[in-house]
């Protein structure tokens, strides 16, 4: 172990790496642990006749949260008569989620070497060890791409013009969408125009989108599968993967981590950033919110306001002192206020067809410009804490962007700075209405009666709770009718209600053994034998894999619990 030690130490160029290879080698489950008193029953399951076949499309290895839920999904499927299969990229692709600016890999090495030279050989390594100890089959890449694959990206992605990378497809799949939103997180920018090796890494996740696609093609040419599973549904390579799955007709889970402590979201058929929004009002919409339910939801939604039942939360003890605020940022709370609350710039920049603006930056900007005109109303822009304070830390300030634009705010605009310790809760409460993007806190502060304004593609829209803006032009019309004078009517925050506990409570599917620990990966797998995982001892579990399994919605349904 010493010996390994100092090897990595000299061929390590950064902390970074050393600290990447001890979290790949030892923050992974250990499975034959796990199984070490019940080694029969592991082998009687993997040997037993299977039903279904589902493919585990983990590809990147380096993704702990990834590959630590999906490693326990391959073992509670196989205990439910599953025949599972694994695929990992195994240091072939160009570019990948993995890749992160200054966190991971700088950005010239990424230009001129790829992820290889630093990053790969742990990334597969250890992962790919960890599957097969399970005695699931795997699959890679490269199993399924030739030498002249690799060519035919180089010269497809010499040819493509940055400013057009979005609207490439090839074959039907949104090649170009996937690369460019991979790109954007790398650099953890809302756009590329300032990047002077732009070209060159949004060229590697272009070939790096097109090497998924065609191993992905051909993996699912030659192996029939029931569903595939996968993390997130974005960026490369699983953007790609989803889009070549649907492609094929083969039924699609998403899953993402969930905002309460030891839960996750999953999803059919696409990401959640779009199942959300178009959700079946069905399936919320007849639940009965008694009075202990309704005072669970309150709880937890007043919670939020500190974190203190999330995975992560990015202020402690905010301020709640609205004379103290009204100080620092000069607004006046006794006059009419309309909140404003921002995303991160970079963070899924897919194509929304309810968006009314190209992108958010155009929104705030319009928005500005319009509430110059309104000296009747002030315009309160919180931004949001994750561009300082989130794993990727934006590069691209959206308070740098508006003073490019603006030599100077209209007297009635006040911005709350991402790092401000203002608590966005305290201030949103003493807005007439607030002005939403795609910001989930629209869904809580509808609960609090408050009137909300979706632009973008928040998971409120559609449910009958929101203003839902579906251009320029009628959101501009949405705001003339400012300030609103009023809450929200009862019946609209009960619906309001219904669908928070909808949303927090059973779309958020609670794995209780999956325990938080602090920095990454954010949770470990808290389970100490094999049968636990069988049918029937954890409900979330159950639901989980039915919803693989059997194609039922994956709904968890808390009000019976």
């Amino acid at each position: 172990m010493k010996k390994s030690l100092v090897n990595l130490l000299k061929k390590s160029i950064t902390a970074r790496h050393l600290l990447r290879f001890w979290r790949l080698k030892f923050a992974q489950p250990s499975w034959n642990e796990i199984f070490a008193d019940e080694r029969l029953l592991w082998q009687d399951a993997l040997s037993a006749p299977k039903k279904k076949r589902v493919l585990i499309a983990t590809s990147i290895g380096a993704h702990l949260p990834s590959v630590i839920l999906e490693s326990l999904l391959s073992a509670a499927l196989t205990l439910r008569d599953a025949e599972v299969h694994v695929l990992l990229c195994d240091k072939v692709l160009p570019a990948c989620m993995d890749c992160s600016i200054d966190i991971t890999i700088r950005e010239k090495e990424l230009a001129k070497h790829g992820p290889q030279k630093n990053l790969c050989a742990s990334c597969y390594k250890y992962t790919n060890g960890m599957f097969r100890s399970l005695g699931v089959q795997v699959h890679r890449y490269s199993d399924f791409l030739s030498p002249d694959d690799f060519s035919r990206a180089q010269s497809i992605a010499s040819e493509i013009d940055l400013s057009n990378l979005k609207e490439y497809a090839l074959d039907g799949i949104a090649v170009g969408e996937h690369a460019l939103a991979g790109a954007l997180r790398f650099y953890a920018r809302g756009d590329l125009e300032k990047e002077v090796h732009a070209t060159t890494i949004a060229g590697r996740y272009l070939r790096a989108a097109l090497l998924t696609m065609w191993a992905v093609r051909r993996l699912l040419n030659s192996h029939t599968f029931d569903a595939a599973v996968f993390h997130h549904g974005i960026y490369v390579p699983q953007g790609l993967v989803g889009e070549v799955c649907r492609s094929k007709k083969l039924r699609v889970v998403n899953w993402n981590v969930a905002y309460k402590k030891s839960c996750f979201i999953f999803s059919h058929g696409d990401t959640y950033h779009h199942t959300l929004m178009g959700e079946d009002v069905k399936h919320w919409e007849s639940v009965s919110l008694n009075k202990d339910r309704e005072a669970e939801l309150m709880d937890y939604l007043k919670s939020r306001w500190y974190g203190s039942k999330d995975w992560i939360w990015f202020h402690e003890k905010p301020r709640e002192n609205l004379a103290e605020i009204a100080k620092e940022i000069g607004v006046d709370f006794s006059k009419p206020c309309v909140g404003l609350l921002t995303n991160v710039m970079w963070d899924a920049q897919l194509h929304y067809p309810a968006n009314a603006f190209p992108n958010m930056l155009e929104w705030v900007v319009a928005t500005i410009e319009y509430f110059r005109k309104r000296t009747d109303i002030q315009l309160v822009i919180r931004v949001h804490p994750a561009e300082i304070w989130g794993k990727n830390p934006s590069r691209q300030k959206l308070v740098d962007e508006i003073n490019a634009r603006f030599e100077s705010l209209p007297a009635n605009v006040f911005i709350i700075a991402p790092e401000a310790r203002i608590s966005t809760y305290a201030v949103m409460e003493q807005c007439d209405s607030v002005i939403i993007y795609g910001t989930k806190t629209g869904v809580e502060l509808t609960s609090m009666g408050i009137p909300v304004i979706v632009a973008g593609e928040a998971w409120v829209r559609n449910k009958g709770i929101t203003l839902d803006a579906s251009s320029p032009e009628h959101y501009f019309k949405i705001l003339d009718t400012l300030p609103l004078g009023k809450r929200l009517d009862e019946s609209v925050m009960v619906r309001a209600r219904k669908y928070a506990f909808h949303f927090f409570f059973r779309r958020m599917i609670p794995l209780p053994f999956m325990k938080p620990v602090k920095g990454w990966p954010l949770y470990s797998i808290g389970i100490r034998s094999l049968s636990e995982l069988r049918a029937g001892n954890f409900k979330g579990l159950d639901v989980i894999c039915d919803g693989i399994l059997k194609n039922t919605p994956f709904i968890y349904p808390h009000e019976n619990s």
